[in-house]
Parts: structure tokens; sequence; C-alpha cells
């Protein structure tokens, strides 16, 4: 397979010429991982192979490294995106700090409208989604971080359009995958036109049911101290709540002029001092030895995107080689094949990540929720110990189950997702009281009237709190025949990034399958290790919800 081949299947367009120095390995891995991302996050290994025209020996090898990596797994003949992949849109997010400069003020203008607000930034093709403010509505606009709008069917493609010069015109034309189809591309080339000069004398952009019937939005364009369009803020709604785009455009205006002079007042904001951390290499090295398939210089080039982040919006050779430990050498040639593809543009000696990194499995991953992306980590638990697995958060003074795993046995620990338990006589709630302050645990377990459930049950609320402080303490929580005679727990939290207790996962036997020191000894090890696999794929996810 050559690079050109490759490329086309990166961008969707016709075969480019590929720089002389370009890294054929990076273009193909990250064709494998766009391909992934346009099937809805998994595929069928030899359909994976046929979509990319790559040789299945090829493949194979692209998937064992971006296995190494964190960012695929397989599961049978199939290949799945894994959250790890997340940090690359991650360093786009926090290097552009859109979400965090500009967020609140949609959250708030949302509140304002009662409407769904929305930040898109603009691709080559088309527009992703970098903040979501929704409304709890029955029927309501719902989309995920990274998902991308076509800019001939949206209203921030319009007002993106309205800046092109003849030249991205011509690119557009001749390369653009039109939602209409092939054979539609110069007409609806010559509506995006009338479009985009609609757009660029009103200051703004409809959609009028472009992108699906029933649906209206309002785009204003936000633009940064030296002038570039950075980000478009849609107000979104449906035909029903408004008669038409134009009463939107009447009835909301006001107030998104307002919020956006608030947000491009917010984009002079100085950015972070980096942090000082480097960036993590590429491949662990007892991975990476020589003969276990790995393609270093797809690892190397996508670690090369990894360097952005906090403060670090713009990067030379020299500081991403530092940052990253490569040789200058192998991060000028990524960057290179990074910029002819489109995922950063390089200007004056300087590199910027664009937005088309979130293209890369961001959508699929980010609609994941916490239930789902620790079912495999419990499925693993609870075959490797023969014993079930849950995971269960806090909901007032009970734990809620939200996934488990459970062995083929005839005796097991009946419960399932949506079961609730009181939190003072689980080995979960504890954990999870644990993660409060603790004045909030103490009312808690003082409003929840502990009541005796077995003889063994501690119901006095002070030796409640001093075993909860000490569940805090050990790191993990064992409770023995409290909730159900011969029933023996045992839980460890599940932490955020910024450390607060979000959930706990606990394994669950009776008491005579092992004893306390056997829990110790061979359960909490297995405990932790999934917890901070489960941490591991909840961390990216974390840092965009909004």
């Amino acid at each position: 397979m050559t690079a050109e081949v490759a490329a086309s299947e990166v961008d969707g367009a016709a075969t480019e010429q590929v720089p002389t120095e370009a890294v054929g390995p990076l273009i193909r891995g990250i064709a494998v991982l766009k391909a992934l991302a346009d099937a809805g996050g998994q595929e069928d290994l030899q359909e994976l192979a046929n979509r990319t025209s790559l040789a299945r020996a090829t493949l194979d090898r692209i998937t064992v490294t971006l296995g190494a990596m964190g960012y695929v797994h397989i599961e049978g003949r199939r290949a799945v995106l894994a959250p790890p992949l997340m940090e690359l849109g991650n360093a786009y997010l926090t290097a552009v700090r859109i979400p965090e400069l500009l967020g609140p003020r949609a959250d708030a203008l949302a509140e304002e409208l009662d409407e769904g607000v929305t930040l898109t930034v603009p691709d080559q093709h088309g527009a992703h989604f970098v903040h979501s403010a929704e409304r709890d509505r029955r029927m309501g606009v719902v989309c995920s971080i990274g998902d991308r709008l076509p800019l001939d069917a949206s209203a921030p493609g319009a007002l993106l359009a309205a800046t092109w010069s003849p030249a991205e015109w011509e690119h557009h034309r001749a390369h653009h995958p039109c939602v209409r189809g092939g054979k539609l591309i110069e007409a609806c080339t010559d509506d995006l036109r009338e479009r985009a000069a609609a757009a660029k004398a009103n200051g703004w952009s409809l959609d009028d049911q472009w992108l699906e019937a029933g649906l209206i939005a309002l785009g204003h364009p936000v633009h940064a101290p030296d002038g570039d369009l950075v980000c478009v803020v849609n107000v979104v709604s449906l035909i029903g709540r408004y008669p038409s785009a134009e009463a939107l455009a009447r009835a909301a205006l006001p107030a998104v002029r307002s919020a956006v002079a608030d947000m491009e007042q917010q984009l002079r904001t100085p950015p972070p001092e980096p942090p000082a951390a480097a960036v993590r290499p590429p491949l662990d090295t007892e991975v990476s030895k020589p003969g276990r398939g790995i393609i270093e210089s797809l690892a190397r080039g996508l670690s090369v995107l990894t360097a952005f982040g906090p403060g670090r919006d713009a990067l030379r050779n020299a500081e991403i080689a530092r940052l990253t430990g490569l040789p200058r050498a192998t991060v000028r040639r990524a960057l290179i094949t990074l910029d002819h593809l489109g995922y950063v543009t390089g200007r004056d000696g300087l590199y910027r990540p664009n937005a088309a990194i979130l293209s890369l499995g961001y959508a699929p991953l980010s609609r994941l929720s916490p239930a789902q992306l620790a079912q495999p980590h419990l499925t693993a638990l609870s075959h490797r110990l023969s014993d079930s697995a849950s995971m269960t958060v806090l909901s007032g003074s009970e734990i809620l189950y939200v996934a488990r795993a459970a062995p083929a046995r005839l005796m097991t620990v009946h419960a399932t997702v949506g079961t609730r338990l009181p939190a003072y006589a689980t080995a979960m709630g504890r954990v999870l009281l644990a993660g409060l302050p603790r004045n909030e645990c103490a009312a808690i377990l003082a409003s929840s009237a502990p009541t005796s459930l077995t003889a063994q049950t501690v119901t006095d609320v002070n030796a409640l709190i001093r075993l909860v402080a000490q569940a805090d303490d050990d790191g993990y929580a064992l409770v023995d025949g409290e909730l159900e005679v011969g029933l023996r727990s045992m839980a460890v939290p599940i932490r955020s990034r910024d450390g607060k207790v979000r959930a706990a996962i606990n394994v669950a036997m009776h008491s005579s399958r092992r004893s306390v020191t056997e829990c110790l000894e061979e359960v909490l090890p297995a405990l932790r290790a999934a917890a901070a696999d489960i941490e591991r794929d909840l961390g990216p996810v974390s840092s965009i919800k909004t």
C-alpha cells in the first residue's frame, strides 16, 4: 500500500502529492484510526483491511502497535477504539482552551435562552463540537464532543466559507465529501457560496433545516484578538418552538452578541504556564522490544500530538523533541506528515494542533458512559476471581448499581444494574461516603436511620463514621455479614483526575470462599489493579464532560 492511497483514506479526498519525507506508517496508522472512528468505534478486522486497502499483515502490525499504546484493543475478530486514544483530542482541546474559557459562557447563554448551545471549531471539510450545553427535553438535540458537522449543511460551515480565498473554494469544490452525493457537488458548492455571502453580509448564519428536518440553528463567529475565526457559537432549536430560523435569529441575536463579546474578552486571558512534566514516552520499552511487531515510527508520530496541551498551543520542533524525548529528525518528519494530513498547521517554524485531531475516534469514545467504560474491566475481574464484581455510585443514602459482572455459578450474589442498597451496610457505600466531607457524611448516615439487617450490622452512627474514616485511611473497605449473613464484600474507590471519589467497585462472595486474610492477599490487589485500569479509561472522558 502506498502512502498516497492511505492519504486519500485519511481525508476522504482525491489523492494529493505526499511530501517526500512523510512517514508512511504514520499515514497508514491514522487511516486505520479514522476508519474505526467512521465505523462507530469498532470494526471487523478483515472489513477494516478492506476499507483501508491495507494488506492484512500490515493491518495486524498497525493494530498491535496501537494496542501497545492503549489506543485500540482486539475483541475476537474486531478492533475496538480504547479510551486512552482520547489523549490526542484532549491535547488539542486543552491547547486551544475553548471549552475551558468559553464553555461557562455558553452554558449561561443556554440557560438565558432556554435553548441548546454548542461551540464548534472549523475543520477543512466540517466543524467539530467542542462544547455542548443541552436542555432537558423529551425532544432535543444531542451531540457528542468531537462530532463533525458538514460545512455544506450547517450554520458554522457558511461562516467558515465566508473567509475562504479562491484557492480554498476550489479545493472545497474538488475534494469535499458532499452531503448530497458526488453528482451534486457543483450545485452544493454554489448553494454554499450563496449562504457564505449572506453570512459575510450579516455577520451570522442560519441552518434552516439543512442538516436535519425540523432542526434550526443560529451561528455567530467568535474571533481571536488577531481577528482569526476561533469558533462558532450555535443556538440550536426546533421548528415548533420557533416558526422559522429567521424567528430564532430575531429572538436570540441580542443575547448571542452579548455572549460573543464576553467570549472574545475571555480569549484575551493569558495562557497558563505549561506544566514542567514531560509527555509520556510513546511506548513502554518492554513492549517495544524487537520482534514484537511494533511499528515505532507510527507510535512516535502519534506521540508528537500529545506534546500540545495547557500553555502549549504552539510549539517548535525542538520543544516537541524535548517534551516527547524523540530525536529532532523524527519529530520533523512526523510534523511534515501531520501537516500534510491537516492535523497540525506549521507557520514560521511554529506548529499548532488542528480540530481534525478530533476525528481520530474522539466522538464515539466521548459517548461512552462510565459504566460502559468500566464493564470490560469488571468482566475481567470477575473472570479472574470467579466472583461477582460491581460498580456503584452514591445516590442519597443509598448505593446505585451501574455496572456488574458475575460468574455462571449456582451460588452468587444477587444484584442487577439499578439495584439500590443502604450505603451504611455495604463496602462500596463506605468507600463512597469516605469521599465526602466529614460533616456531609455524618449527615447522610444520621438521616438514613441505620437499622439492623443482620446480627453483625453496625447501626451506631458514631461507629459508622469511624468505619468510614478507616476506609478513607486504608483505601478500601471490607464488610462481613452486615448486609446479609454469609456475604463478604471488599470495595475500593474510583477517583477522577482531581482525586475525588466518583464511584466504587467491589468483589462480593460467600464468606466460605475466602478468609479475610485471603481477601487482603488475593482480592485487594486485583481490585486495585482493576480500579487503576478503570481510572485510566475514565480520565480522558471525564476531562471533557460538561
